[in-house]
């Protein structure tokens, strides 16, 4: 049995327009425990340097609020998969600089998708990844925010649909101490593990402790999936309204191995709704752990 919904972590991926620091009052009216975001724009190369006072801001608002932890999405263009050469370096260059940013924003964690391997073949990619991250963390010495490595659907040639492709991403890589790995609920359905049934459930987690164990999960994304299981459709939806079901939820939620992982929603905002959306369907989530 897990925690009880107090002792966990809830929270939401929220907007930064206006300023990094500004994500943290959102938060508190959405009513969560801690909170993703983006350090910089998702769908650019290139943003202008982070200055000491946007982080310094930013930090007095995580403690005066104490929503912790924070983790951050990282850019959608990034392919560190990518047998275009000039692209992969270009992620690379992406990476440094965002892992950059929340070093000094105090960002736990860094959620990228593995990559896509663009025709050339699942072994071809996951070394890739493995040998972009080795440069990744050989230009960041000595840092404390880590990569979490994401699953995926499996959408067109994505590497990460499978679980135990992180695990040999950590195990190819130089420096496996310096990667987590995080789970998204509507990724793993659409990737085919179906997590209402207790025994496919089961081999799930059994996939998940010998490849990349427990202890280095370090985010749950929460979300409902609008496509059917092992349909490889990357479509979110808000809590329970989706294809996943309850028990699908219940079962992650309940899971008491992952009682201290952080459960973050990326379920839809629908404009200027975005709060009451989200406070909706964190309810939803603490209530199945309150009924337990």
């Amino acid at each position: 049995m897990a925690d009880s919904p107090k002792q966990q972590r809830f929270g939401a991926h929220m907007s930064v327009a206006g300023g990094l620091h500004l994500a943290f009052d959102l938060a508190v009216q959405a009513g969560c425990d801690c909170l993703q975001i983006f350090v910089k724009n998702q769908r650019q190369w290139v943003a202008k340097p982070l200055t000491d006072g946007q982080a310094a801001e930013f930090r007095q608002a995580m403690a005066a609020t104490r929503i912790t932890p924070v983790v951050a999405h990282a850019s959608y263009l990034i392919n560190m998969a990518s047998p275009d050469d000039a692209l992969r370096q270009k992620s690379i260059a992406a990476m440094i600089d965002e892992l950059t940013r929340c070093e000094a924003l105090g960002v736990v964690s860094l959620v990228v998708h593995p990559g896509a391997h663009m025709g050339q073949g699942v072994d071809a990619g996951i070394a890739r990844i493995a040998q972009s991250l080795d440069q990744i963390h050989a230009a960041t010495p000595g840092f404390k925010t880590t990569i979490a490595l994401e699953v995926t659907a499996g959408q067109g040639s994505a590497i990460g649909f499978e679980i135990a492709h992180l695990g040999r991403i950590m195990a190819a890589s130089k420096d496996p101490g310096r990667i987590r790995t995080c789970l998204d609920t509507c990724h793993l359905f659409a990737a085919g593990y179906d997590l209402s049934d207790i025994a496919d459930y089961q081999r799930m987690t059994d996939e998940l402790a010998a490849s990349v164990r427990f202890e280095n999960v370090s985010c749950i994304h929460a979300n409902d999936s609008k496509g059917e299981r092992g349909s490889r459709v990357d479509r979110h939806d808000h809590i329970t309204e989706g294809r996943i079901g309850v028990r699908g939820f219940e079962n992650i939620l309940n899971d008491a191995r992952l009682a201290a992982v952080p459960r973050i929603l990326e379920t839809p905002k629908e404009s200027d709704r975005g709060v009451e959306f989200d406070r909706s369907n964190l309810e939803r989530l603490r209530v199945m752990i309150a009924k337990k």
